[in-house]
């Protein structure tokens, strides 16, 4: 079986590439989309699932972010740095969304004191001059394109280095983050087409899976071993129907472990 990863973009980290056409969809259809192959498990391309989400309506972007610091406190644990290091990322797709140029400088910064302190600084420092210049010019498709490169790079550089379990934690960070924007985002005004993209029960089983196989020198963070404890209460609140109720249930759930993270 193939060695298999995502990105921290996974679910929101690549925030939103409008669609061409103007005229929203009246349906998901998720088979439709683009979509990535997991452990031979086929997922939909986030790019695509949150390009519906913005044209089902006018998300309130701004509202989904979490204040962001000038200098990132750098955690002692390796495990925890990477749950960071994905949430933040995530947080800077975010920020794009909310086209705060401000706040996409800093997390630029921050991404690249997180990679630091895990030694793969080399895979980002050039990608962080790219987001400052692009945010200041308010190029955000740019923007965009450098926070997913540095998301790859960050990865690759951590399995050339042997640390495959480590970008794994980095994608879970991303994920966890980027599941607390949708659901604040599918929140503020709930649609069955909107909460159908919560149905992702692979990505949640890939990342079960994951944990389970983690080294156990890897458990040493408290946010790492918290998330350990609550994951599986995501399944049953991912299967369909999805509710109003399971939305804000998920939502509660990620926003409590991206707190432990942050």
């Amino acid at each position: 079986m193939k060695t298999a990863y995502f990105t921290a973009a996974l679910v929101a980290a690549s925030l939103c590439v409008a669609f061409a056409d103007d005229d929203p969809p009246r349906t998901i259809d998720i088979d439709s989309f683009p979509a990535t192959l997991v452990d031979d498990v086929v997922i939909p391309v986030p790019t695509e699932v949150f390009g519906v989400l913005d044209k089902l309506g006018s998300p309130d972007w701004p509202a989904a972010m979490r204040p962001v610091r000038t200098n990132v406190k750098v955690p002692r644990q390796r495990s925890h740095v990477a749950l960071l290091l994905g949430a933040t990322i995530a947080e800077g797709f975010i920020a794009v969304q909310a086209q705060d140029a401000n706040a996409v400088k800093k997390i630029g910064r921050n991404v690249l004191t997180l990679s630091k302190a895990i030694g793969v600084q080399k895979s980002v420092m050039g990608r962080t001059g790219s987001i400052i210049e692009a945010a200041d010019q308010k190029d955000w498709k740019t923007v965009r394109g450098e926070f997913d490169g540095a998301s790859k790079d960050v990865k690759q550089a951590m399995i050339e280095l042997g640390d495959t379990q480590l970008a794994q934690i980095v994608s879970l960070g991303g994920w966890l983050r980027g599941t607390e924007a949708l659901t604040a985002i599918v929140g503020q005004n709930y649609t069955k087409d909107g909460a159908e993209l919560l149905h992702q029960p692979a990505i949640e089983t890939y990342f079960q899976r994951r944990l389970a196989e983690l080294n156990p020198r890897l458990k040493d963070s408290a946010a790492l071993k918290k998330i350990i404890a609550r994951f599986p209460e995501m399944r049953p609140l991912i299967e369909t129907p999805i509710t109003p109720e399971k939305v804000e249930a998920v939502h509660a759930l990620t926003a409590e472990l991206v707190k432990a993270i942050e």
